[in-house]
């Protein structure tokens, strides 16, 4: 495959589960509002709740993306210009993607690049993938103690 593959990624900043994510050959606002789109279908929420904090990319503050969190109810928030920390977060969840996965890869086409990032998200991210931030827990084991204390 030559060429760029763009992947975006919606995280849960509370147990840094990926909740939403889309890949495409094309950077643009259909990419990031699919991402969302997963993100609210998984999680089955009240999206008034929500804040979403992305930087500054041209998708991100396109006019339709803005009108999309907009009409969800969805608060918006936005990396200074220029400023990596604000997003840091999601810069980590990019540089793990990046060191522990596709560093060496290269794929055959789209779909084959889709599948990978599949299964490290599902597979290993989500499930195995045990992070410091979160007492040494995987963001899908976090959850679930989560639930167990709102249950009781």
């Amino acid at each position: 495959m030559s060429g760029w593959v763009y992947l975006v990624v919606v995280l849960d900043l509370f147990s840094r589960k990926v909740v939403g994510w889309s890949l495409s050959d094309s950077l643009s606002t259909p990419l990031v509002s699919d991402a969302l789109r997963c993100a609210i279908e998984q999680r089955k929420c009240d999206t008034s709740d929500l804040l979403h904090h992305s930087d500054r990319g041209c998708q991100y503050t396109s006019d339709a993306y803005q009108m999309t969190l907009k009409t969800l109810g969805i608060t918006c928030s936005m990396s200074r210009s220029g400023c990596c920390y604000d997003n840091a977060v999601m810069e980590r969840f990019f540089w793990s993607l990046k060191h522990e996965w596709t560093k060496f890869e290269s794929f055959a086409d789209i779909e084959e690049a889709r599948m990978s990032v599949f299964r490290y998200i599902e597979t290993f991210y989500n499930s195995k993938r045990i992070h410091q931030t979160l007492d040494y827990k995987t963001p899908n084991q976090l959850e679930a103690e989560h639930e167990l204390k709102l249950a009781v």
